[in-house]
């Protein structure tokens, strides 16, 4: 009887968005679309399916994790955005990318508050809060207390949420040069 008692916590816990910003010293969102009813931004499974990997779908929508070091973005030093895979919408800044040492790509902060949504998670038995996009819902990862200054916050997110978009060069004197980022095998929707 615990293990049911657990057990309906947990589902509880999973879907109650956080309402109490000041335990948790972050902005709370007016508007949540984990439960995919108020998102600005929706698309049907079947095109899930066919624009992202299987690991992106696995991530985004069925709350997956990637496995630890493997992610396309966890070294990854280059200067831009990272984005929403799912409907592109930006969420970090390569400025506050860090190296946490977890094996997933860590921030410590967001592009703008707005952007992400916190719902607690009490799977695996432990008390952790999920960011998701805020547009689209997709599962991004979690956040933890234990990042640097200035916010002290760790943004642990699985590449497989994310596309990346490089920062413009300037080629001041050599005319207008336009070109494409090699393919990285994401899908960006």
């Amino acid at each position: 009887m615990v293990l049911g008692i657990w057990s309906f916590r947990n589902l509880y816990h999973q879907r109650r968005t956080i309402t109490d910003g000041s335990s948790h010293d972050l902005k709370e969102n007016k508007r949540s679309c984990r439960d995919k009813k108020d998102c600005k931004v929706v698309f049907s499974q079947e095109e899930l399916r066919k624009r992202l990997t299987p690991l992106q779908y696995h991530v985004t929508q069925e709350k997956g994790t990637e496995s630890a070091f493997e992610g396309e973005y966890t070294y990854h030093k280059a200067q831009g955005i990272y984005k929403c895979v799912v409907c592109g919408t930006p969420l970090f800044k390569s400025e506050t990318k860090f190296d946490s040492n977890s094996g997933w790509p860590s921030f410590y902060d967001v592009i703008s508050p707005d952007a992400i949504t916190l719902t607690d998670d009490f799977s695996y038995g432990m008390h952790r809060i999920e960011i998701s996009c805020s547009q689209c819902g997709a599962h991004l990862g979690h956040i933890f207390d234990d990042g640097p200054r200035p916010t002290g916050k760790r943004y642990c997110t699985n590449s497989a949420s994310l596309s990346f978009k490089p920062a413009e060069k300037s080629n001041a004197g050599e005319g207008s040069s336009s070109t494409s980022p090699a393919p990285t095998g994401k899908a960006e929707l």
